[in-house]
């Protein structure tokens, strides 16, 4: 693995050790340069924008798809890429543990596996072995690459904090470094998910206008990723000016 990987994986825990800092996801090797020039210190993949930016529906991306992906990231920053790697790509933990080493190889700092099946949540025992086998994988890879543990309830319409306070526990003990459960919005909820977990760092995801890096900062919050926003800010903007051009046949001024 060249050194750059390496020292950019040492910066990416680096940033995990105090303060907050801003994870913005880019959907494409442009985004990512634009997002670097901007002085962001790190990036994150996000499968909805990469799944749109291919015609196709968040979570309809194929495992070979991602890891092709994710090395044109890499290859596009000098910034820690952190990996949206959905549920690792694998029925098994097996499976997980070898689409992790693939991932591992593109050049990522940091992935996140996730909970959801595709139809439901794991069952808590098989969501902890499959974040296992991850973990094992990593290691063996002998690439300090963070592993994030992701629990989808909120996103999916459990909104109710106890199960997830014991994932992202049990999570932590599987040996995630970090943990995250997207769509967790309510300022005592945070609260609670950072107090539960330390010293390990938590990721919120920046949902609705309302949320802000310094008021999470405030809650102790280590990391804010914006998931697929900037990608749908992006299509909006598409949408828009390509609907002008359709219905009165002229462009309107960039901005």
């Amino acid at each position: 693995m060249p050194t750059a990987f390496a020292a950019r994986r040492a910066a990416f825990r680096a940033l995990h050790s105090e303060g907050c800092f801003v994870l913005p996801n880019p959907s494409d090797a442009g985004s990512a340069k634009r997002l670097e020039t901007l002085g962001f210190k790190a990036l994150a993949s996000t499968s909805a924008g990469m799944a749109w930016a291919l015609g196709k529906d968040d979570g309809q991306v194929t495992r070979g798809e991602v890891i092709a992906h994710l090395a044109t990231l890499c290859a596009a920053t000098d910034l820690p890429v952190n990996a949206d790697f959905e549920n690792g790509f694998g029925a098994t933990p097996e499976e997980v543990a070898e689409s992790v080493t693939l991932a591992v190889a593109t050049g990522v700092a940091g992935l996140s596996i996730e909970d959801w099946s595709g139809a439901a949540l794991y069952d808590l025992p098989v969501a902890v072995e499959r974040l296992k086998a991850a973990r094992a994988a990593i290691d063996a890879s002998g690439q300090d690459v963070m592993l994030v543990g992701r629990t989808e309830g909120y996103l999916r319409g459990c909104r109710d904090l106890e199960p997830t306070l014991e994932r992202l526990r049990a999570y932590a003990g599987a040996g995630a470094d970090c943990l995250y459960a997207p769509a967790v919005s309510d300022p005592e909820d945070i609260e609670a998910i950072v107090r539960a977990i330390a010293p390990r760092p938590v990721n919120v995801l920046l949902w609705g206008a309302e949320m802000t890096v310094e008021a999470l900062a405030e809650l102790g919050v280590r990391r804010v990723s914006t998931g697929g926003a900037l990608a749908a800010a992006a299509w909006a903007g598409f949408d828009a000016m390509a609907g002008r051009l359709a219905r009165e046949g002229r462009l309107a001024p960039v901005r």
